[in-house]
């Protein structure tokens, strides 16, 4: 090793060995030109020397995984960011859980959560000790989802210490952007602190049909006019991105025209159906304000055959080509009679991401024929899918490719 000090004029020079080595100094003040440049033939030799002698000893790198470059993530990783899951009745999460173990090999890219995943006491913090236990499980960071719309879509209840929330229907009657913005603010600040990262709202439905009993009756809907959807969907958007959580829109194409729920069996929405449901999603997508889109299990035989969450025809071309839409799309729940007790399970999924859904969603809380559902089971099925050539690995791709750079998105 060689330090050299610099003062004004003069220079100071310290070669020294390695350990076991002569210790040398040798002090040459720098007066003159000629000096300096005899002094630069001086150094040049020491350093030659040093170099020849030395003993010198090789100690590996440790390996530091902060650092090191991460391999492409594998298709079994990819398809896990595609499996959006319900935790059934949790409310905490042992160290032993089977679910910890699906989390930990990347089998798992989301969860939604409801009010039966709520502590009956210490709520919130037993909440954000069952949020942060499933983050700090996660292979990748997970979407941590619940549905908080407010009115009779409120998980968050007050009896559990939580805030109050009102319906999109009525901050839609009043009309008054202050109000719409201080409940979500509110709300999106909790849902930050409770470890939630995205919410199911806002529901852009139109109120086309006043007898729609799973939208407008429930008051779900923030309007019959598009454009007080449009205006207060932006105002949910807008107090959740202050908050750093994520929004989907609800649901694709529309809902709010039809005569059925399709947590029962088929909604057809044909000769209800109008054109303005769309302006809501046409307006919020110009604006560059939507993070995801959730589809519905709605029948337009105008449109396809298929329900929407099915239907290539209507995700494909309606949504990604008419409307210019690239983002995530999340299914409504697989689990809906509309779905599972008509089309198949595994078909279903097939039929789902082939559409263009990049992730299939099961909350494990209707009964139906399949019964609950691991994220395991899901993850293979998708994957015999890529293997037997039903499901492409590009289109596995381009799911994952939209899920990470919203995971990635910056507000």
């Amino acid at each position: 090793m060689i330090s050299i000090t610099l003062h004004d004029a003069a220079l100071v020079l310290y070669p020294v060995t390695t350990k076991n080595h002569l210790f040398a100094e040798v002090k040459i003040i720098m007066r003159t030109h000629v000096v300096y440049n005899i002094l630069l033939t001086v150094v040049a030799s020491m350093v030659l020397f040093s170099c020849r002698t030395a003993r010198v000893t090789t100690t590996p790198k440790p390996k530091d995984s902060t650092t090191a470059v991460r391999k492409p993530d594998s298709l079994d990783i990819k398809i896990g960011q595609m499996v959006m899951i319900g935790i059934e009745e949790r409310t905490f999460i042992e160290p032993t859980d089977s679910f910890l173990t699906e989390l930990r090999d990347g089998k798992i890219g989301g969860v939604v959560l409801f009010e039966k995943n709520i502590a009956k006491t210490n709520s919130a913090d037993s909440f954000r000790n069952l949020t942060r236990a499933m983050q700090q499980a996660a292979f990748i960071p997970i979407f941590v989802t619940i549905d908080e719309e407010g009115g009779k879509v409120h998980r968050l209840k007050e009896k559990y210490g939580f805030v109050g929330m009102p319906s999109a229907s009525y901050l839609g009657s009043i009309d008054n952007p202050d109000s719409t913005l201080f409940y979500n603010r509110r709300l999106a600040t909790q849902m930050r602190d409770l470890g939630i990262n995205m919410n199911y709202a806002p529901c852009v439905d139109v109120a086309v049909n006043p007898e729609n009993p799973v939208i407008v009756k429930n008051g779900r809907s923030f309007s019959a006019d598009p454009e007080i959807v449009t205006k207060h969907a932006l105002l949910c958007i807008q107090a959740h991105h202050e908050n750093g959580l994520r929004t989907i829109l609800k649901h694709f194409p529309g809902h709010g025209s039809s005569a059925n729920d399709s947590h029962l069996g088929i909604a057809d929405v044909t000769t209800t159906w109008k054109f303005l449901e769309l302006e809501p999603y046409q307006n919020i997508i110009r604006s560059g304000e939507v993070d995801a889109i959730m589809t519905a299990h709605i029948i337009h035989r105008e449109f396809d055959s298929l329900p929407a969450t099915l239907s290539k025809k209507i995700i494909g071309d309606k949504l990604r080509g008419f409307l210019k839409y690239d983002g995530v799309v999340f299914s409504d729940d697989m689990q809906m009679h509309a779905i599972a007790e008509h089309f198949g399970f595994e078909n279903a999924i097939a039929l789902s991401i082939n559409a263009g859904v990049d992730v299939v969603m099961f909350a494990n809380t209707i009964p139906n024929l399949q019964g609950r559902l691991s994220a395991t089971k899901v993850h293979a099925i998708i994957k015999n899918h890529v293997t037997n050539g039903t499901i492409t690995k590009e289109r596995i791709d381009e799911a994952y490719r939209r899920i990470m750079a919203l995971k990635k998105k910056k507000f």
